[in-house]
């Protein structure tokens, strides 16, 4: 295995690709007592259109990447999330709109657990019975969503921002669209995306690499493989589809989320990017912003205010999220600041202290194991070197910010989404 060493963080990484196309990170921490392992696919709710083994292109319905998780802990010997708990882990999955990913922590028996965790990820075993039985968990679930006013206040927020690109659609998919999923479905998109050319393992702990890479080699197929082909529609116009989308609900005060439409990084400046955005987002809705101590001693705003940035293949945006008795003048207000500090400037002091805050919550987040594994993953699957943050962050200047406040937070690319109380 290939040993990388990160003098900056005082962090070595062994990595090494197997014949069958997987990639495998393992993070040696023999100080922990604690191991954990996650196996991830670049699968997820926004991939709905992909090339078949045939060379065709083939459309799938929404949520079949989050209905696949659901189903992949089925064996024929029984339910793997009951077997694997029994062995003294804690396992789980999470899909998100571009990967799915499994996992487990524990003190003990980490081989046999990891050679469950592999086996049960890629030998799937799909009945119509339990296809169907599956399809009425799944719509309770996505019914609980729609009823969630924070769900769907952002659902609401993508829809208006996206009008081409499947970030727009439900993670979980709807009643609807579950319902036209069946076994030879989830059969042929896993044959597709859980190939391990698609796939990358992360480990982290008391652990040896070689074993890893030796259990992920028994295991899994042998036969090269690469990443799946997929389509994610139409390039995006520069304006948003909508600026404002407003639904009642049974909620006290209204909720909102506004949304700010960005341009997708260049290949290899995603994670540049991205600190950029999260630093704009620190120096524009950070609780020490003037914008944020002013709209709340005004009342617009209170404790509940939030912001973010996310991206993926084809997409980029920020979003403010929160609480507030006038959501249209709290957009007002941030369109208006954002260009006050486009133009005049951040104030030095402040970029700086902001800039240290955000590169030791950096480092403290590598303490724990499943961030940094995730991390590592998602880097992979973007084709970045995550643990090259100390290096990004020296090249990010004021400026970067500014351009990124002149360029996206302007009236065209905002949208905003409101849940309100109803009558």
């Amino acid at each position: 295995m290939d040993k990388l060493e990160y003098a900056a963080l005082g962090q070595t990484i062994y990595h090494c690709v197997l014949p069958n196309g997987l990639n495998i990170y393992v993070d040696v921490r023999p100080e922990y007592g604690k191991q954990f392992a996650f196996f991830a696919t670049r699968y997820g709710g926004m991939d709905l259109r992909f090339r078949g083994e045939d060379g065709d292109w083939l459309d799938t319905p929404a949520g079949v990447a989050h209905f696949l998780e659901h189903k992949s802990f089925d064996t024929e010997d029984g339910n793997a999330l009951q077997r694997m708990a029994a062995n003294g882990v804690d396992p789980n999955a999470f899909t998100s709109s571009s990967m799915t990913g499994y996992y487990f922590d524990g003190v003990q028996g980490f081989e046999e657990n990891l050679r469950t965790l592999l086996s049960f990820v890629s030998v799937p075993w799909f009945t119509p019975e339990s296809v169907d039985k599956e399809q009425g968990i799944i719509a309770q679930e996505i019914r609980m969503g729609e009823d969630d006013p924070n769900d769907e206040a952002y659902y609401r927020l993508l829809e208006s921002m996206y009008m081409n690109h499947p970030i727009r659609t439900r993670v979980a998919g709807t009643v609807e669209s579950i319902s036209h999923i069946t076994a030879d479905t989830l059969y042929q998109c896993h044959r597709a995306f859980y190939r391990p050319g698609n796939m990358v393992l992360c480990a982290a702990g008391s652990i040896d690499p070689q074993r890893v890479a030796d259990i992920a080699g028994e295991v899994l197929p042998g036969e090269p493989s690469s990443a799946t082909p997929t389509d994610h529609g139409r390039e995006e116009p520069r304006q948003v589809e909508k600026q404002l989308t407003r639904r009642t609900m049974p909620v006290s005060i209204p909720l909102f989320t506004l949304g700010f439409k960005g341009t997708p990084a260049e290949k290899g400046r995603g994670l540049r990017q991205r600190l950029v955005a999260e630093l704009t987002c620190d120096v524009l809705f950070g609780p020490s912003a003037p914008l944020y101590n002013r709209l709340y001693e005004q009342g617009l705003l209170n404790s509940s205010f939030g912001s973010f940035y996310s991206s993926g293949p084809g997409y980029a945006f920020i979003v403010a999220e929160g609480e507030s008795r006038d959501p249209e003048q709290v957009r007002r207000e941030v369109l208006e600041e954002a260009a006050r500090l486009g133009t005049e400037g951040i104030d030095p002091a402040q970029w700086e202290r902001l800039k240290k805050a955000a590169y030791g919550t950096m480092v403290r987040h590598l303490n724990s194991m499943e961030d940094t594994c995730i991390e590592l993953a998602e880097a992979h699957f973007s084709g970045e070197d995550y643990l090259s943050f100390p290096q990004v962050f020296q090249s990010i200047e004021c400026a970067d910010a500014e351009t990124l406040l002149r360029s996206w937070c302007v009236e065209e690319r905002t949208a905003l989404s409101i849940i309100a109380p109803e009558e």
